[in-house]
């Protein structure tokens, strides 16, 4: 044989680089998600079809690389943005709650279209019923609450950004599964947030609510554009419901300030007035 040609013989791949470029795969698909554990490694070793020695060989390779990381009881799928990503958007959020809001609202307003959209396009049958799933949680959470406005937001914003985090999956777009994977922590203290506010308002639950049942329904139709403008619509009206509250949050903090610099100090404002600057919980002295 030539020399040549058996040097440039093609060899087959390695078995572990097999393996991890399998296991790869699963992670950017979205099959295995972040958080995900991995089988035992006897588990998955025989589920694969391949020695232990080289399944551990593999695992370490991508452990190695940062899509897999070893934890309490196991191996777990790694974020692919990390809280390197997440971490300081967080941060930022909880200094500057207020206008950092509304920039993750106007982000989510650009994104949630798009992902319900395609969602629509593409989900299979599996995603069909996750993106059910959640949407049924939501809806029990809403209905174990007893009343309209002094309930726990808490439950109800875990089924929300769980549906959300769904449609992302169904959506079947790489980038847009792991970057917003990747925001998972920020999309859930964002909806926590906002249902706060929202919640002081009567009626605001149930809109939101129907809000995300036409998500749903859109999706499961598969009608692309339905979702699309289901979508968009919640995300806009969550932002201007926001808006309004912060003016009239405004309006008040304005009123209760001329009362406190305003008012005799021989203890004769009225009691109810005298509450609500409590509550406001507002300085009284012109020192």
């Amino acid at each position: 044989m030539d020399e040549r040609v058996e040097k440039d013989r093609i060899r087959p791949a390695k078995l572990a680089d097999a393996i991890a470029a399998h296991l790869e795969s699963l992670i950017l698909e979205g099959s295995l998600r972040p958080g995900d554990r991995l089988l035992a490694e006897r588990d998955l070793a025989h589920k694969l079809d391949v020695s232990r020695p080289s399944l551990r060989e593999a695992l370490d390779l991508l452990e190695q690389r940062g899509l897999l990381h070893s934890g309490r009881g196991g191996t777990y799928v790694s974020r692919l943005l990390g809280e390197g990503f997440s971490a300081p958007l967080l941060d930022m959020l909880e200094k500057n709650e207020h206008s950092s809001t509304y920039d993750y609202l106007e982000f989510r307003g650009a994104v949630e279209g798009t992902a319900a959209y395609f969602a629509a396009l593409r989900a299979s049958e599996t995603d069909r019923e996750m993106v059910h799933a959640h949407f049924i949680a939501m809806e029990a959470a809403h209905a174990d609450t007893a009343t309209d406005i002094a309930s726990d937001p808490g439950r109800e914003a875990d089924a929300d950004s769980a549906f959300h985090l769904s449609i992302y999956e169904a959506s079947h777009n790489l980038m847009m599964l792991h970057v917003m994977g990747g925001l998972s922590d920020v999309l859930h203290r964002d909806v926590l947030y906002n249902r706060g506010k929202l919640y002081t308002r009567k009626g605001v639950r149930a809109l939101l609510l129907e809000q995300h049942r036409a998500v749903h329904d859109a999706i499961m139709s598969g009608d692309a554009e339905a979702a699309r403008a289901a979508a968009e619509a919640h995300v806009a009206f969550t932002k201007a419901a926001l808006h309004e509250i912060d003016k009239s949050d405004s309006r008040l903090e304005k009123s209760l300030r001329r009362i406190v610099f305003n008012s005799p100090d021989d203890g004769s404002m009225p009691e109810n007035m005298q509450l609500a600057v409590a509550d406001a919980d507002l300085p009284r002295d012109r020192n």
